[in-house]
C-alpha cells in the first residue's frame, strides 16, 4: 500500500474532494432533469385528459373567491358576455418564430358583473411597442366564448403598467383596472361572432416528454467520468507516472543514435 501513501497529501486530498463535489453536482442536476421529466409527463397527462373533455361553464371553474388547481388548467370552458374594450392589456414580448409582437387581453364582462381575463391572441407589432389603441378591435356587443383555462403566471413580471404587462396574472390585473375578475385567465378558442380582424390562436403545449431525459443520462455521465478520470490517474501515480513518461517520450520522436551523430559530426 506504500505505492498509495501520496493520496494522503494535501495535493491529493484536494482533488479528491474537488472531484467529489463535482460528481454530487452532477448527480443533483441529473435527479433535477429526471424530476423535470416526471413533472411533464403529469402535465401533458391532465392537458391530454382536460383537451378530450366537452367544455362547461366558465363558473363551474373558475370564481372570483377561489385558486385554481393544477388539475383545472387546460380545461376547456364556453362563457357570454360583453368585451370591456376599454380595458384591454397587452402582452409585451411574444414572439413567434423570430417575429416580435404581444398578447392581446380583454375583460369578458358576465352577467353576474364579474370579469373573466380572455387572451385573444397574439398580434405582430414590427420590432415595436403596442398599446391597447394599436390592437384589432375585438367583436362588439354580446359574444360566446370557448376556450382553455389557464393558471396565473407569478413573479415579478407580473406587474401592470399603464394597461401593459409582461405575463398575466389576473389579481394585479383586477387590481390595475380596478374590476373585479375571476382567478385565472382563457386563451381563447372561438368566439362567436367572429371579429374583423382576427388575431393568432394561442399556441398549445407541445405534449412530448422534452430534452429531460437525455439531459438526465449527460450529467450523471459527467459525474461518472470525473470519478473514472480520477481513478485512472491515481492508478497512473501510482505505477510512477510511467503511462504519462512513456506517452512524453513518444511524442518527442525517435532519439537518434549516438553512432549516427558521431558520424555526421565526422563528416561536418
Amino acid at each position: 500500500m506504500r505505492r498509495f501513501r501520496f493520496l494522503l497529501t494535501r495535493r491529493w486530498i484536494v482533488f479528491l474532494l474537488v472531484v467529489i463535489l463535482l460528481a454530487w453536482v452532477a448527480w443533483r442536476l441529473g435527479e433535477w432533469q429526471f424530476h423535470r421529466l416526471e413533472e411533464r409527463k403529469v402535465r401533458n397527462a391532465i392537458v391530454e385528459r382536460n383537451e378530450s373533455r366537452a367544455p362547461v361553464p366558465v363558473t363551474d371553474v373558475m370564481t372570483t373567491d377561489s385558486p385554481l388547481g393544477a388539475a383545472d388548467e387546460w380545461k376547456r370552458v364556453t362563457a357570454t358576455g360583453t368585451y370591456a374594450v376599454e380595458d384591454t392589456v397587452v402582452v409585451r414580448y411574444r414572439t413567434r418564430e423570430g417575429a416580435a409582437g404581444v398578447d392581446v387581453v380583454v375583460p369578458l364582462v358576465l352577467v353576474d358583473g364579474a370579469s373573466v381575463l380572455v387572451d385573444r391572441g397574439w398580434f405582430a407589432t414590427q420590432n415595436r411597442g403596442a398599446t391597447p389603441d394599436d390592437v384589432p378591435a375585438p367583436p362588439a356587443g354580446e359574444v360566446t366564448i370557448e376556450g382553455w383555462v389557464r393558471l396565473d403566471a407569478t413573479g415579478d413580471s407580473t406587474q401592470v403598467t399603464e394597461q401593459s404587462t409582461r405575463s398575466i396574472n389576473s389579481e394585479r390585473i383586477g387590481e390595475a383596472l380596478d374590476r373585479e375578475v375571476v382567478t385565472g385567465f382563457v386563451d381563447l378558442r372561438s368566439e362567436s361572432p367572429a371579429a374583423d380582424e382576427e388575431l393568432l390562436p394561442v399556441e398549445l403545449p407541445e405534449l412530448d416528454n422534452g430534452p429531460h431525459f437525455f439531459y438526465g443520462l449527460q450529467w450523471w455521465f459527467f459525474g461518472l467520468l470525473a470519478l473514472f478520470g480520477f481513478g485512472y490517474l491515481v492508478y497512473d501515480e501510482a505505477r510512477g507516472g510511467r503511462g504519462m513518461v512513456r506517452g512524453s517520450r513518444r511524442s518527442q520522436g525517435p532519439e537518434q543514435p549516438t553512432v549516427d551523430r558521431e558520424h555526421h559530426a565526422a563528416h561536418e
